[in-house]
């Protein structure tokens, strides 16, 4: 059967910068090895399956894999799914408002600037790591314990853990050892000097869902600017980098207004076309 299917790219407004996307159109009558399998073909970091919702409220319904499994939730795919909706003729049901549903519940979209931003969701973890799991870590990245200024859990559905190094530079000097990282899904964070275009440094870590390195990760960057704002790390507005050390050059646009962390980002489209699935 062919669908629409749309590939994109996401957190930046250059093609071949950002974050890559496929995503497929009326995937009704798709079961979870298809999409699965057609996950670990495209082998992007994720894949997604856009289906009629199915609680009030929601303008349409999503599910999310990577080479290596479904996510509950992920931010690049949320921005692009929410893209490729729009662009194949989706209408919300409030003007000025998408909202998305996934398997951690509804997620609302805007525009704002001229691009799309999701509400951060709440944060499933939080507070500090372990002493064991900190150590594990700082082996794992080839750092001495001293290097890491702050961390913090910030799972959102993924399972993510971070920390905060001296530096930008630090960040993007990490080389980390992928076998002792495991099934971490780890986040690196680091200000960039004074002057800089961007606030932080961040780069992400997920070698067990079979992406060793994410470009540029929406979820982590929204766990990361609730953490931060909230502990007076950053200011409620900032821009993020994420994916130079890819060849990349992501931005992540975050704002804190109101009771609410958006998280934006541009998104181009690179491929559109039909799939046979």
């Amino acid at each position: 059967m062919q669908r629409r299917f749309h590939q994109l790219d996401v957190f930046s407004a250059v093609p071949l910068k950002g974050n890559p996307l496929a995503v497929v159109h009326a995937a009704q009558g798709l079961d979870e090895a298809t999409m699965a399998a057609f996950a670990r073909w495209t082998n992007l970091s994720e894949t997604t399956f856009l289906l009629p919702p199915t609680q009030a409220g929601a303008d349409y319904r999503v599910r999310i894999w990577t080479p290596g499994g479904e996510l509950p939730f992920a931010g690049h795919p949320t921005l692009g799914s929410c893209h490729a909706w729009l662009a194949a003729g989706g209408v919300p049901q409030q003007h000025g408002l998408v909202v998305q549903e996934c398997a951690v519940g509804l997620v609302r979209l805007r525009r704002a600037a001229g691009r799309l931003a999701f509400a951060a969701p709440p944060l499933r973890r939080r507070g500090p790591l372990d002493a064991e799991l900190l150590a594990h870590i700082v082996r794992s990245l080839g750092l001495a314990a001293e290097d890491v200024l702050h961390h913090q859990w910030v799972d959102n559905g993924p399972g993510w853990c971070a920390v905060m190094l001296r530096s930008a530079a630090q960040v993007l000097a990490v080389r980390p050892d992928w076998a002792l990282l495991g099934e971490l899904k780890l986040g690196l964070v680091g200000a960039q000097p004074a002057g800089a275009d961007t606030a932080f440094e961040v780069r992400a870590f997920v070698p067990g869902l079979g992406v060793p390195e994410d470009p540029v990760t929406g979820s982590l960057n929204a766990g990361l600017a609730q953490w931060l704002i909230g502990a007076g790390l950053a200011p409620p507005a900032y821009v993020a980098a994420q994916g130079a050390a890819l060849g990349r050059a992501g931005r992540v646009f975050v704002e804190h207004s109101g009771a609410e962390i958006w998280i934006g980002g541009d998104v181009v489209t690179c491929i559109e076309g039909s799939v046979a699935l």
